[in-house]
C-alpha cells in the first residue's frame, strides 16, 4: 500500500468539528444551572439529557444511509449548522420549553456530527505516514485561531484558569497534530482529546459568564458561534471522500450487519461506553456528595476532574497508539476503568476518590475511538452503515444514567455504580476475546 503524506489543511477543519461534538456535553451543566433557574424536580430535569441523547437511536442509521448518497462532508455541515441553531435558541429564549428544545435540535445536531466526524476523519488521514504534509496557510490558520481564542479567553478569566485548562493543553495540540500522529487510530484517539477539552471548559465558563455578566448561558451564544464558523471553515476545505461499496446502503443492509457478531459486539461496547460516559457526568456529584459527604458545589466540580483525566487520557493515547496496537490499547483501557470504578466504590478516603474520578477518566477515554477504528478498518466498505449502527448505539447515554438513578432510588448509590462497573466488565471481555481470537490484527 502506498503511504501518503497527511495534509494538514484537510485535518484541522475536521479535527475542529470534534470541539463542536463535545457540546453535548452541555447536558450536565445545563441541567444543574436549569435545576438552580427553574426549581424543577429530578425527574423533569432527566429530559434534559433523554432529550439529548435519544435521537442517537432515531436517527442514526438513517443519517449513515444519506450520507452515502450525499456525502460525509455535506452531512457535517448540516449536523454542526443544526447544534448551533440548537445552542442559540435557549440564549434568546429561556425557559424550560425552549430549553427542551434547544437540546432537542442540540442532540440532532450532535448525532448527525458523530456520525459524519469519524469517517470523514479516516478519509482525511487513512494510509498515512508518520510525517504530515503542512502547508503554510494550514498553520497560520491554526496559530490564528488559537490566537485569537485565547485573547478572548485571556480577557474572561485569570492567568491560572487559561493556563491550565487552555493554553498548555492547546499547545500540545497544536505540537502533536503537526509532527507525532500516526495512524488512523492515533488520530482517532486525538479528536476525542479536542472534544475531551470542549467538554472540560463547559463549567468553568458557565461558573464565569454567570459571575462576570450575570448569565452562564452566554456559553450558549459562544458555542453556538464556533458551530457555524466550523461549518465556514469545513465548507472551505475541499476532501476527497473515499468509495462505498457499489451497492447503495439501506436500512435494511445496515441493521444486517447487525447479525455479524463482531460488529453487534462493537456496537454493543460503543453503547456501554458512552453509558459509562454519561452516567458519570451525571451521576458523579451526587455520589461523591452522598458516599464521600463533600458540599454539593465541590462535588459537581468532580465533572471538571473527570473530563480533564478524559484530556489526558486522549492526549496519552494519541502518543502511545503511535506504538502500541489498537486491540492492547482496548484491553489496557478497559482494565483502568473497571480497577478504577470498582475502587471508588469501595474505598472510603476522600482524597483517593479525587484521584479515581481522574483516573476513570483516563480509563474511559479512549475506548470509543478504538472501538471505531477496529470496527471501521477490519470493514472499510460499510463504514457508512457501520458508522451509523455505532452511533446509534451512543443511546447508551440516554438509557443507562436512568437505570443508575432506578439503581439508587431502590438500594442507593454505590450500588448504582455497580451499573458502570458491569458495564466496563463488558469491555474488559471483548477486549479479550479480540485479542485471544486475534480478530483483528491492528
Amino acid at each position: 500500500m502506498n503511504e501518503k503524506k497527511i495534509e494538514m489543511r484537510l485535518v484541522v477543519p475536521v479535527l475542529l468539528s470534534f470541539f463542536v461534538m463535545s457540546f453535548v456535553d452541555l447536558v450536565g451543566i445545563g441541567k444543574d444551572r436549569v435545576a438552580g433557574d427553574l426549581g424543577l424536580s429530578d425527574f423533569i430535569l432527566g429530559l434534559i439529557p433523554f432529550a439529548a441523547f435519544i435521537w442517537f437511536f432515531i436517527l442514526s442509521v438513517p443519517v449513515g444511509i444519506l450520507q452515502g448518497r450525499v456525502g460525509k462532508k455535506t452531512m457535517l455541515n448540516i449536523g454542526m449548522g443544526v447544534t448551533g441553531v440548537g445552542l442559540l435558541i435557549p440564549f434568546f429564549f429561556y425557559n424550560f420549553a425552549t430549553v427542551i428544545a434547544g437540546f432537542t435540535l442540540l442532540g440532532i445536531g450532535n448525532t448527525i456530527v458523530q456520525v459524519s466526524a469519524n469517517p470523514l476523519l479516516v478519509d482525511v488521514v487513512k494510509d498515512s505516514d508518520s510525517s504530515s504534509k503542512t502547508s503554510k496557510s494550514s498553520l497560520i490558520a491554526l496559530i490564528g485561531f488559537l490566537i485569537i481564542y485565547f485573547a478572548v479567553i485571556f480577557l474572561l478569566t485569570n492567568i491560572r484558569d487559561m493556563l491550565v485548562l487552555l493554553v498548555i493543553p492547546s499547545i500540545l495540540i497544536a505540537i502533536i497534530t503537526v509532527f507525532f500522529l500516526k495512524g488512523t487510530s492515533s488520530y482517532l484517539s486525538f479528536s476525542q482529546f479536542i472534544k475531551a477539552i470542549g467538554s472540560m471548559m463547559a463549567a468553568p465558563l458557565a461558573a464565569f459568564f454567570a459571575s462576570r455578566f450575570g448569565d452562564w448561558k452566554i456559553l450558549f451564544l459562544v458555542f453556538g458561534l464556533v458551530s457555524f464558523l466550523s461549518v465556514v471553515w469545513l465548507s472551505m476545505t475541499k476532501i476527497e471522500e473515499s468509495a462505498v461499496s457499489e451497492k447503495a446502503p439501506s436500512m435494511g443492509s445496515a441493521f444486517k450487519l447487525l447479525g455479524n457478531s463482531f460488529i453487534l459486539m462493537m456496537v454493543v461496547s460503543i453503547f456501554l461506553v458512552v453509558g459509562i460516559d454519561v452516567g458519570f457526568n451525571y451521576f458523579s456529584g451526587k455520589f461523591l456528595a452522598t458516599n464521600f459527604g463533600i458540599n454539593e458545589v465541590s462535588a459537581q466540580s468532580g465533572r471538571s476532574i473527570y473530563f480533564f483525566g478524559r484530556v489526558l487520557g486522549t492526549l496519552g493515547g494519541a502518543l502511545i497508539l503511535t506504538r502500541l496496537s489498537s486491540t492492547k490499547g482496548l484491553l489496557y483501557s478497559a482494565i483502568i476503568s473497571i480497577v478504577s470504578i470498582f475502587l471508588i466504590m469501595v474505598i472510603p478516603t476522600k482524597a483517593v476518590a479525587w484521584v479515581l474520578v481522574f483516573i476513570i477518566g483516563i480509563g474511559v477515554a479512549n475506548i470509543f475511538p478504538l472501538v471505531f477504528s477496529l470496527t471501521i478498518q477490519k470493514y472499510p466498505e460499510r463504514s457508512n452503515e457501520i458508522s451509523g449502527l455505532m452511533m446509534m448505539a451512543i443511546s447508551g447515554g440516554a438509557l443507562i444514567p436512568p437505570a443508575m438513578g432506578l439503581v439508587s432510588d431502590l438500594t442507593g448509590v454505590v450500588p448504582a455504580m455497580g451499573v458502570l462497573l458491569l458495564c466496563a466488565a463488558y469491555l474488559l471481555a471483548v477486549s479479550w476475546i479480540i485479542i485471544r481470537k486475534k480478530l483483528v490484527n491492528i
